[in-house]
């Protein structure tokens, strides 16, 4: 049966008709615990979901969902190692990069490596073509290959090595790495190309570019393999391309892009943060792990996240959701959490092949916090349109300075606050505003929102953190009936880039394209 014409579904269908026209403001004062009753605290992390627009019937009809959904019949499947990507006939094993001691002998000898690689980077024993140290790493990607550790060296900064920068390089636009280029020293600046099938255009064409740049300099083709290194499976390839087997570093068909911070992708981040930070990620994703695998439903975080966000899309009718991180460190993650939940849910077609016959991911974005305040929180809170968010802060600042945690703390709460509770006439009215100005000063609130309290900011949070948000997108799929592990929406915009670049080069002609998409190369050829 499709989950929506489950009896389950159609119990919330129901539920949502009685429970939609109630604001924030009448279920708070309904219950004078409602914070109690409707938070979690784990292993340091808060997660407060007070301001949702939810009672206690609504997560108990929530959790009859899941279980009509078997999520953990699917946790199981995960687990055991069957290929629940079916489409692309994988398994889905990106826990087992951080299992410890449970680790597959594969993993454990390629983070061995790894560990062997990046010391060899810090103490100085790794030299450039002319002799020197490194002190600039480079890593060339794009999608999963770039965000995720991109996302996490800025997250970590506080944490990072002194001796050594790390800057990343994704866009095929020459813009984003000529700048970079003309600033870095080829005798001390390493490059890590992370290519899967090392065949990514846009890489590839960057990590020519950069080949090209060091040989200018280098002058020998030798000097390849002091400057690059790869996170690929296709040895011939990288081979190819000058750099040696004990240079690649080997990641598996098992670990989706969005999900592979925690392998060999991760150098870069290592190589910022240092091999034990590296490890302390590893331990607080491996906590996430544990949790969301043992915990009962009602306890459970990632599960939690997840119902709610099914609830406000597919019964509150919310098409979009910001994520706003009261962390200028942590400013990168709605980026990050834009692929991994949109390429990983924004699907309308089930395991089944059939329509889902639901709304499905909504649309992911957001802003650190203070700066989305001066940008886009107007038309939170008079904008008229449904948009829960996810409020993310940490007890501890990462920079701390004299007088800037409390009031960034401040303003979380009293966003949160306002989206919730919003303003009325009357309380206009008693703040002695004029009544000529009282329409534009009320505000509707009942804005849903979670807030997520970090302890701190640091590799073992980070880890907790980003495991949280991989199992909410499980558990979404899982409740959707969708394979959240392939991509195949990414493919025909390849395809179809393929055949016009030689269009554009001049190499053939423009048969077979729409009139628009001929009038447009006409005018980018036209002299």
């Amino acid at each position: 049966m499709n989950i929506v014409n489950s009896p389950a579904w159609q119990a919330l269908a129901t539920h949502a008709e009685a429970i939609r026209p109630q604001h924030l403001r009448e279920l708070f004062a309904a219950d004078g615990e409602r914070f109690a009753h409707f938070s979690l605290r784990q292993d340091g992390l808060l997660l407060d979901f007070s301001k949702q627009r939810i009672n206690a019937e609504t997560l108990a009809l929530l959790h009859k969902l899941a279980e009509t959904a078997d999520l953990k019949g699917w946790q199981e499947k995960m687990l055991a190692g069957e290929t629940i990507n079916h489409t692309e006939n994988r398994a889905v094993r990106h826990m087992a990069l951080r299992a410890d001691k449970q680790e597959p002998p594969e993993v454990r000898a390629v983070l061995e490596r790894l560990q062997a690689f990046c010391e060899s980077i810090h103490s100085g024993d790794w030299r450039g073509f002319a002799g020197e140290r490194i002190t600039d790493i480079v890593n060339i990607g794009i999608g999963g290959s770039d965000l995720g550790p991109r996302m996490a060296v800025r997250a970590l900064a506080a944490q990072q090595q002194p001796d050594i920068k790390v800057h990343f390089i994704a866009n095929i636009d020459g813009a984003d790495i000529a700048p970079l280029l003309a600033r870095l020293n080829p005798r001390t600046t390493l490059f890590i190309v992370a290519s899967k099938t090392f065949t990514t255009l846009e890489t590839l064409t960057n990590a020519r570019t950069a080949r090209a740049w060091l040989l200018a300099s280098a002058g020998r083709e030798s000097a390849i393999a002091q400057h690059f290194v790869a996170l690929s499976s296709n040895l011939e390839l990288t081979q190819q391309f000058g750099i040696p087997a004990e240079n690649v570093f080997e990641f598996w068909d098992w670990v989706g892009g969005r999900f592979s911070l925690w392998s060999a992708i991760g150098l870069s981040l290592a190589l910022a943060i240092g091999w034990r930070q590296f490890k302390r990620l590893l331990t607080g994703a491996r906590a996430m792990d544990k949790h969301f695998i043992d915990a009962p439903p009602a306890e459970n975080l990632p599960l939690t996240l997840a119902l709610l966000t099914l609830w406000n899309t597919d019964f509150l009718g919310a098409s979009t959701a910001a994520v706003l991180p009261y962390s200028q460190s942590l400013s990168l993650l709605p980026a990050y959490l834009q692929q991994l939940e949109m390429e990983s849910n924004g699907k309308q077609t089930d395991r089944d092949g059939n329509p889902v016959g639901a709304a499905t991911c909504p649309v992911i974005w957001g802003e650190a916090g203070t700066n989305g305040q001066h940008s886009f929180y107007q038309l939170f809170h008079q904008g008229g349109r449904l948009i829960p968010s996810d409020f993310i802060a940490l007890r501890q600042a990462d920079f701390p300075l004299p007088g800037h945690h409390a009031s960034l703390l401040a303003n979380c709460l009293a966003q949160s606050a306002a989206l919730a509770f919003g303003q009325t006439a009357d309380e206009v009215r008693s703040a002695g505003v004029p009544e000529t100005l009282l329409p534009y000063k009320i505000f509707p609130g009942n804005q849903p929102s979670t807030t997520l309290i970090l302890p701190a900011l640091d590799a073992y949070t980070l880890g907790q953190l980003l495991a949280l948000y991989e199992h909410k997108v499980f558990c979404l799929g899982v409740l959707w009936n969708l394979n959240s592990f392939d991509q195949w929406g990414v493919e025909l915009g390849k395809q179809l880039a393929s055949r016009l670049t030689p269009v554009l080069n001049g190499e053939s002609d423009d048969a077979g394209f729409d009139a628009s998409t001929r009038g447009l190369i006409a005018a980018l050829n036209a002299e």
